[in-house]
């Protein structure tokens, strides 16, 4: 798990070619105006989509929200409008699986408790790898933000 400025990211772009035109996407758009929906910005070597989520989820308390893992992407996520807390726990501590993993929609869900709370700002992002346990969108109200899914490969 990464938490950092969005004005440090050129340190991460060495991760992967994939996460690089992830952060080069970051760089170059994260300050257009704010639309709703699903955009592919580019692919993996093996052809896995690397795509952009922009959403206004609602804010829930954090025993609400369920810690959620993937396998096969990592999730960049920023903060848009409105400051967001997030939940990490490490995915090799967890007991508590709430089902089967869903290889379609690549996500698990875990009864445990997170281990850190992260409050992240607009201006900074939080990255997870497939290692990272994460719940997202703890707080109150809405709020907008910005997910990047990276494929691992």
């Amino acid at each position: 798990m990464i938490l950092c400025n969005i004005s440090d990211i050129s340190r991460y772009c060495g991760l992967s070619p994939q996460m690089a035109v992830a952060l080069q996407w970051i760089s170059n758009h994260c300050a257009d105006p704010f639309e709703p929906g699903v955009q592919v910005i580019g692919q993996s070597q093996s052809g896995n989509e690397i795509y952009v989520k922009c959403e206004e989820p609602a804010l829930l308390p954090r025993e609400k929200v369920s810690l959620e893992a993937h396998r096969k992407y990592i999730d960049i996520q920023l903060p848009v409008k409105g400051v967001e807390k997030m939940g990490w726990a490490s995915l090799a501590d967890l007991k508590l699986p709430r089902g089967e993993f869903n290889s379609e929609k690549d996500i698990i869900f875990y009864g445990d408790a997170a281990t850190t709370l992260l409050t992240v700002h607009p201006g900074q992002m939080a990255i997870f790898f497939p290692e990272d346990a994460h719940a997202p969108n703890i707080g109150l109200g809405t709020h907008r933000k910005i997910i990047i899914k990276v494929p691992v490969d």
